[in-house]
């Protein structure tokens, strides 16, 4: 960072709601309807909650007046103007707020105010224009995440990638929608009598989401024309409409005695798990060893219905005999694999009917003759790509005859409709202008590109829920999508959705989800807002980042997703769809591969060169976003956390050491690591999993070149005046707000830490050499753990005899003798704290009591021995006996022990975590995170005794 730039500390680099953020990301992950990702599908997208999070974060300062720039606040006026910003991003977070006005302009209105402070800090200066905020660049852009949160709060938002299936989700995200903001339909409505009515979210793109929903009939109009013959093989004998058809894998039986006869490969025969009215497939052979199948359904599932075929091979139904999975391999390598048809899903009256298949329904689906289909071979990636050892080694072995012909069929529909809407477009009155939309387009050629564009999205979609692998979901009764995972794996029952019903894989329903994703895009907004800006690049190239970006990412990890192989399975889809409109996007035959930063062992021979092309590689791109990011602003990364362990004294991650040294060597000092949960938050806070993070998010400075390098001991010194400071700020707050959960407070934790060790050139060792950041993590951790003791803090000694007698005991009893020294050494006596209510003693043993066995009828106004041990103990009682309520009434007779109580819940916590204690780390896991509830409780009913700064008056 130049010294001749002052940039005051960003809220993102002190403090963050962490608790919130991580469980309203948690949450939308169950966001099924509505959520802009059914756009199209990407791997590892970032939950937009947290995106728009961490952008606003970043982009605010922070109001305690670090680096001496804010004079005039006292630390309680700072804490509560932090609050106030936490209360933002409280309702930013929020799904159901995701295009609300007010909140929105609240941040906006925020992130403009710290900028003029800073505007007016560095007057004068380049970069430093007050009246325009800076973009925001996202140089590894893949599914939209961060630039569409960064156009929601108002910033213009730059997304560069090389691959183009990135590109164009990002176009349809940040760019396609604000050309066309404000548009009347112009298609035709649909000629059923009831045209289905949509709902939208106020956001200015009603029109065009209409036209998309018009047209998209019109394409399956077009489509049932040609091919519907192939789809109404029970039109004769009922009236409704076919879901799916259920096909198995074949082989032929190793066994001479079956005869050359092929044989079902099914993993499951169950068609439906609905309680008390279970649906499966069973078979019945006759004499001449022929096999049909049959339909059954009863109250219990009998057994046999598992399936065929397993890990560990195959059975044939004929003979018994055992089939490897070797002799499956070899004849799906010879194309000696076929399918049989098991059983049509049709929509019934109250619910699903299943019917045995007939000769006809299967003859009708082999006798589709596609052809002009896409063809590409299939890059292995083994244990992501598994289906390549069985044989099937294009993409378009993944799909059935009929399959592929439904495809191109719509493939072609879709070019065929877009002549249709050019046609309205201009009888509408838009202006005949040829000018593309990927150029910025607003004519009748441009709204003919973006609807055609979304149009091949919902074939892509199709393709997903419309190929071989896709498998029977028996409880919701539908066809599951192929990427349920980031691979490709081998399915033996698949099932082969209608994509002209209306239920799942249907064409309706992917237009639906579009459409609904569409409607929950933020365009219209920020004042100033403009189209996003997304075009090819590489971010391990020079000037890719142009000077002053805000830089967000999130690049990819290492092996995790093998993007560019999984991507061909859409991109050859795209391209044949779009290739005329978007030529200079789809002009390669698949997504480029070689250049792609992922560790590849199969592309880069071998592990060791895979990892060297991908180590020297992300740190070229994270020395370009150091050389052109920003001054003002830090850079935040995100980094996909697998496994580590980075509490206690030592960590076990050399991945995630790896990763922090690139940075380093990029650059960069680190002012931050947060950890951000997705998984469910019910499974993590409620089963106290303490399930480590999915990623972790690195805040990061350009280092400052003038400063050098300190001592060991000076290093240790910094980290003992600093870091509790530091702590505090973390788990403090106004009116008991708790910003993070125990479980997330050791990683967080290490930022602060970081941030002393990497501001200088290095820090040295006693015999001179530099320290490794494995060294500097473990000295962190130590400073943590210090923070957390009790022995370090204003406890009184009865707490401080309990707290090392749980470490030491638990809730297990121990001899008297021992208790009698170590009271003694905390100042206190066996006796004493026996008064205090919290152990049992007699018969020479000691045992301290567990907060089931507390009082209920305890006050804490009559208790004239309170250590805050007990209170934190009795208040742990009334959370989980009676609730935040009754917890936040205790609360309330005793709030000067509420600071207290916390940090000693924050020490246990991580004392039981350390020894692996999970049943008493949740107690305090969860009175920490409850901790927001229990003092708004106490407010409301009102405090009796001293209040201290933590509780607002």
């Amino acid at each position: 960072m130049s010294s001749n730039i002052k940039a005051p500390k960003k809220l993102i680099e002190v403090a963050l709601p962490l608790d919130d953020i991580n469980k309203a990301s948690a949450h939308e992950k169950s966001v099924k309807q509505g959520h802009p990702s059914s756009l199209h599908l990407y791997w590892a997208r970032r939950p937009l909650a947290a995106a728009r999070a961490v952008i606003f974060a970043q982009m605010v300062n922070d109001p305690g007046g670090e680096r001496g720039y804010f004079s005039g606040k006292t630390r309680k006026q700072a804490d509560q103007e932090r609050e106030r910003l936490f209360d933002i991003i409280r309702d930013l977070v929020k799904w159901d707020n995701i295009n609300n006005e007010a909140v929105l302009k609240r941040a906006y209105d925020a992130i403009c105010h710290s900028w003029h402070e800073t505007c007016e800090l560095n007057k004068g200066k380049p970069g430093f224009d007050s009246n325009t905020l800076p973009i925001l660049h996202d140089p590894f852009a893949g599914g939209g995440a961060i630039p569409s949160e960064a156009q929601r709060l108002g910033l213009q938002s730059v997304s560069t990638d090389l691959n183009p299936l990135a590109l164009i989700i990002n176009h349809a995200m940040t760019d396609f929608p604000s050309q066309f903001i404000g548009v009347q339909p112009i298609g035709p409505e649909s000629k059923a009598k009831k045209q289905k009515t949509l709902e939208f979210d106020n956001n200015g793109l009603h029109g065009l989401c209409e036209d998309i929903f018009r047209y998209s009939n019109i394409v399956k109009e077009i489509s049932y024309q040609k091919i519907g013959y192939l789809f109404d093989d029970l039109k004769e004998i009922r009236h409704g409409n076919i879901i799916a058809w259920i096909w198995a894998r074949t082989v032929e039986s190793p066994n001479p005695a079956a005869r050359g006869r092929h044989v079902p490969l099914v993993k499951s025969f169950v068609l439906s798990k609905k309680k008390n009215n279970y649906v499966w497939i069973d078979y019945e052979i006759d004499e001449s060893m022929e096999y049909s199948f049959v339909i059954k359904s009863g109250t219990e599932l009998p057994t046999g219905v598992d399936g065929t075929i397993n890990r560990s091979g195959a059975q044939c139904i004929l003979t018994n005999t055992n089939i490897p999975l070797s002799y499956i391999r070899e004849h799906g390598k010879q194309n000696k694999l076929k399918y049989r048809l098991m059983a049509i899903v049709a929509e019934g009256k109250k619910g699903r009917d299943y019917f045995a298949p007939s000769e006809m329904s299967e003859e009708l689906a082999l006798s589709a003759n596609p052809s002009n289909y896409p063809s590409s071979e299939i890059e292995h990636w083994a244990g992501c790509t598994n289906c390549v050892v069985y044989g099937y080694r294009n993409f378009e072995d993944l799909f059935t005859k009929r399959q592929l012909l439904a495809l191109t069929t719509f493939s072609d529909a879709i070019k065929e409709t877009r002549e249709i809407i050019i046609h309205d477009a201009l009888k509408a009155g838009m202006p005949c202008d040829v000018t593309p939309a990927i150029e910025g387009g607003h004519g009748a050629t441009a709204y003919a590109d973006v609807i055609t564009t979304y149009l091949a999205f919902s074939l892509d979609k199709m393709a997903d829920l419309g190929n071989s692998f896709c498998a029977w979901e028996p409880i919701a009764q539908c066809p599951r999508h192929l990427f349920g995972k980031q691979a490709i794996p081998m399915v033996w029952d698949f099932a082969e959705a209608n994509p002209f019903s209306n239920s799942s894989g249907s064409w309706s329903t992917f237009i639906s989800g579009i459409v609904k994703g569409i409607s929950k895009l933020s365009v219209t907004y920020a004042p100033n807002s403009t189209r996003g800006i997304v075009y090819q690049a590489d971010a391990k190239e020079n000037n890719v980042i142009k000077e002053f970006s805000v830089i967000s990412t999130d690049p990819p990890y290492y092996d995790n997703v093998p993007y560019s192989n999984l991507s061909d399975f859409f991109y050859i889809w795209l391209r044949r769809t779009l290739r005329d409109i978007h030529p200079t996007l789809f002009s390669t035959i698949n997504v480029p591969k070689m250049p792609e930063l992922v560790a590849n062992q199969f592309r880069h021979g071998g592990k060791d060169l895979a990892e060297k092309f991908f180590l020297e590689g992300m740190t070229d791109a994270i020395t370009n976003m150091a050389n052109n990011c920003h001054p003002a602003f830090p850079v935040t990364i995100y980094y996909a956390f697998k496994a580590s362990d980075t509490r206690g004294t030592s960590t076990s991650s050399s991945g995630w050491e790896t990763f922090l040294e690139s940075v380093l060597s990029a650059g960069f000092t680190i002012t931050g690591t947060w950890p951000l949960n997705t998984e469910n938050a019910t499974r993590m806070r409620g089963q106290g999993s303490n399930a480590l993070a999915s990623s972790i998010l690195l805040v990061c400075r350009k280092k400052d070149s003038t400063i050098g390098s300190i001592s060991r001991r000076q290093f240790q010194k910094e980290l003992r005046e600093k870091m509790p400071e530091a702590l505090e700020t973390m788990i403090g707050g106004v009116e008991g707000s708790t910003p993070i959960a125990p479980v997330d407070l050791a990683q967080a934790a290490i930022g602060p830490g970081m941030g002393i060790f990497s501001q200088y050139q290095a820090v040295l060792n006693q015999d001179g050499s530099p320290m490794s950041v494995h060294d500097a993590l473990i000295l962190i951790n130590r400073e943590i753990t210090d923070y957390l003791n009790p022995d370090s803090g204003n406890f009184d000694n009865d707490t401080l005899f309990c707290s090392s007698w749980f470490d030491q005991y638990g809730w297990s009893e121990g001899p008297f003798g021992e208790a009698d020294t170590l009271s003694r050494a905390k100042g206190t006596t066996v006796d004493g704290v026996k008064k205090s209510g919290v152990i049992e003693s007699g018969g020479g043993k000691v045992r301290l009591m567990k907060w089931e066995k507390y009082p209920g009828d305890w006050d804490p106004k009559t208790d004239h021995r309170m250590p805050v041990w007990e209170a934190c103990h009795h208040l742990i009682r009334a959370l989980n006996k009676q609730g935040e309520t009754e917890a936040g009434q205790l609360l309330a007779r005793m709030p000067e022990k509420g600071e207290a109580i916390r940090q000693l819940a924050y020490h246990l916590y991580t004392l039981c975590e350390r020894k692996k204690w999970a049943e008493e780390a949740r107690a305090y896991n969860e009175l920490i995170t409850s901790w927001h509830g229990i003092v708004s409780a106490s407010h409301e009913i009102g405090h009796s005794g001293t209040q201290t700064s933590w509780i607002e008056e």
